[in-house]
């Protein structure tokens, strides 16, 4: 898959191709409906499938207070895009410029210019140029005039809710990750730098992994979750992750921590300091409680630790 940053990126002359257009953030089962759509379209035309999505969330520009946490990075979400087939993805840098873009110079420079689109795959409820002014009818006019067709994929879900970002990321505050992964095709992820914490899993005998975020991660409610670690080269590592401030120890800082099993005995041999790992989210196990001492807290994390072993299917 080729990743373009900006429009400026693309080859000159690409295409012909047929567009999915979107932010995209989690791709999870609605977003896999429009690019499934897109992938089956360039299929029967001989196009090339290329996605079209927006770093940062324009909401980030256009009301930063009201911009959402984000469910995937950047490149995670490509990461997944590629996975659906597509053979290119155009990450247009979203800032005030664009947004004031009127409908027709984003068909001009992005699907026609750009990318010579044959057909534009979007949701029913798609709203692009400044002011949100164009939707798929004004899509549909423009495409016309430039000789793409539009296809607007309808809402999907199940069980009474509709899949959408929202509702993800609803359920993960909340910490329903289990109730997200179905949404999601997969347990949610969030991604992090190790960096040094206070050390007191350590003195605990639960030496932790402290992760900071460089971006507006979708972090799930406090509590102790099943989850797994995942390193640069992929391997993949069973977690307990601890999400909250700490109460047992007064703590104000809210803080995602991971402890990694069945490297008690071995510790120097996971040395994570520094690496940006990945933790997907299994299952909530426990509300974060504050306990009267340490040797309380210490016979909970003993249990939780066990439970987290059974849920992953881990010795």
């Amino acid at each position: 898959m080729d990743l373009w940053q900006g429009l400026a990126a693309v080859p000159p002359a690409y295409g012909p191709s047929a567009v999915a257009v979107g932010v995209f953030d989690g791709v999870h089962r609605g977003h896999r409906a429009v690019v499934a759509r897109a992938v089956a379209d360039a299929a029967a035309s001989g196009a090339a499938p290329v996605v079209v999505t927006f770093d940062p969330h324009p909401l980030e520009v256009l009301r930063p207070a009201a911009a959402p946490r984000m469910l995937t990075s950047a490149r995670h979400r490509a990461e997944l895009l590629d996975a659906l087939g597509v053979a290119g993805v155009l990450v247009l840098p979203f800032d005030r410029e664009m947004a004031a873009w009127p409908p027709e110079r984003f068909v001009a420079d992005v699907l026609v210019g750009a990318l010579q689109a044959r057909t534009v795959v979007v949701g029913e409820d798609f709203r692009f140029g400044a002011r949100a002014a164009g939707d798929v009818a004004l899509l549909r006019t423009l495409g016309a005039a430039a000789g793409f067709t539009v296809d607007a994929v309808a809402p999907v879900g199940a069980s009474g809710h509709r899949w959408s970002s929202t509702f993800v990321r609803d359920r993960i505050a909340l910490g329903e990750v289990e109730t997200a992964a179905d949404a999601l095709e997969r347990p949610h992820r969030v991604e992090g730098t190790v960096v040094t914490g206070d050390q007191r899993g350590r003195e605990l005998g639960f030496p932790t992994a402290n992760l900071a975020f460089a971006y507006r991660a979708a972090v799930p409610a406090d509590g102790i979750y099943a989850g797994w670690l995942v390193r640069p080269s992929g391997e993949r590592l069973p977690a307990a992750v601890s999400i909250g401030t700490n109460p047992t120890f007064d703590g104000v800082e809210r803080r995602v921590e991971a402890y990694v099993l069945g490297f008690d005995d071995r510790p120097e041999q996971l040395d994570l300091y520094g690496e940006r790992v990945a933790l997907e989210f299994v299952a909530r196990i426990r509300d974060t409680v504050r306990y009267t001492g340490v040797e309380a807290l210490v016979e909970q994390m003993h249990r939780d630790v066990r439970r987290v072993a059974g849920i992953l299917g881990v010795g």
